[in-house]
């Protein structure tokens, strides 16, 4: 009896688990497949989106137009060498946009091999730092003519100033990326590095004079490129003045860096060559000095580059101007000379003044080979006198 009780009692049960049993199973089919059917249908949208996207990409490169002849990474330099030896060492456009920084880093690179891998003929880069218009332009353009081989010009202006000449002009495209300058303040210096970190971009490049607006030629071409190029050493003005407008601009605060036996004044119009032009532009410790401790009444423009090659690189300079200019009025400016005062004597004696300097180690009468102050109304007497007294 006990027997058939129980079995009769288990019957519900068994039933009830079959039961649940199959309702798992059929869970477990129903999730395989969800998980099968969704595998199933992102495959088939990852597909679809990336056929599209290959389509959209493919037709929108198909359909850029790559303007001139500028070398990007959809278009393969043919008709120009972007890396051709002759762009890097002889840019032909000087406008670019880098900024001070970046443009003195890459004009201080220095080549290790000694010798060039093409035929080098040493320029001139004449470097003019205006205010505005160069007054004395027909002048310069007449001692340019014909020696178009020797020479580089760069000019800086301010900052939104357009420089307009004829396409014909030495002067044309030479304009260089510029920024205001202020009388008397560090920015001068950066004018200064700006047009010589601009020069150096072409490795042809050898000597570097800096002008004004109110600068003039003595001799012609040959003559100022032969002395130039010719010569040993740097032409900067670097000397001890013991006045209050030399030593009594020092500022204490620049020791220990600076002392004051080796502070220099000297004239802001430099002649100096390569080697010594990326010196200068490489220096950050000590222009940083000047810039923070030399205000005015210390004007960096005539301290910085004295008393820094007189620290580090005396033996390369002459210490002794190429520029003439007259202080004898007393004052901060020199002598400004109109056209009255241009006559033949008058060149003649800045030509040959009577007294004897040092080049190459040797005496010379030809001291001077530019001059300045000249007022715009000196440019027709000038002109008169090129061909009888100048030689161009």
């Amino acid at each position: 009896m006990a027997r058939y009780r129980g079995d009769k009692e288990d019957g519900p049960d068994r039933h009830m688990g079959l039961l649940k049993l199959v309702q798992i199973l059929s869970f477990l089919v129903i999730f395989v497949a969800g998980i099968i059917l969704g595998l199933a249908a992102s495959s088939h949208i990852n597909q679809y989106f990336t056929s599209q996207a290959r389509l959209f990409f493919t037709n929108n490169i198909a359909a850029t137009k790559i303007p001139g002849d500028n070398c990007t990474i959809l278009k393969t330099c043919k008709s120009v060498d972007c890396l051709s030896l002759n762009t890097f060492l002889h840019p032909k456009n000087l406008t670019h946009k880098m900024s001070d920084e970046e443009l003195f880093w890459r004009a201080s690179l220095i080549p290790y091999k000694d010798e060039y891998p093409y035929s080098r003929v040493p320029k001139v880069a004449f470097m003019f730092l205006t205010r505005g218009p160069l007054p004395m332009l027909p002048l310069w353009e007449r001692f340019f003519r014909g020696h178009e081989k020797y020479f580089g010009i760069y000019i800086h202006t301010p900052r939104d100033y357009v420089f307009n000449v004829s396409r014909d002009s030495p002067f044309y495209g030479r304009q260089i990326p510029s920024q205001d300058v202020e009388w008397g303040t560090v920015s001068l210096v950066d004018a200064e590095k700006r047009l010589l970190a601009n020069a150096l971009l072409d490795f042809s490049n050898e000597r570097f004079v800096l002008l004004s607006e109110s600068c003039i030629p003595v001799y012609n071409f040959p003559t100022v490129y032969r002395y130039l190029v010719h010569s040993e050493y740097s032409f900067v003005d670097s000397y001890d003045d013991p006045t209050r407008y030399g030593r009594g601009r020092y500022n204490r605060k620049m020791l220990p860096d600076i002392k004051l036996y080796q502070w220099r004044k000297g004239s802001q119009w430099f002649e100096i060559q390569r080697t010594l032009a990326i010196y200068m532009l490489s220096d950050t410790t000590y222009y940083s000095i000047f810039k923070k401790f030399c205000r005015p009444a210390c004007y960096p423009d005539e301290h910085y580059i004295p008393t820094y090659l007189n620290m580090f690189h005396g033996s390369l300079n002459a210490n002794r101007t190429v520029t003439w200019v007259d202080w004898s009025i007393g004052g901060p400016h020199p002598a400004t000379y109109m056209d009255i005062n241009v006559t033949e004597s008058f060149i003649q004696n800045i030509r040959n003044n009577r007294t004897l300097c040092s080049y190459n180690s040797e005496l010379t009468s030809i001291c001077y080979l530019f001059a300045r102050k000249f007022h715009p109304s000196a440019l027709e007497p000038l002109l008169n006198l090129t061909s009888t007294v100048m030689e161009f």
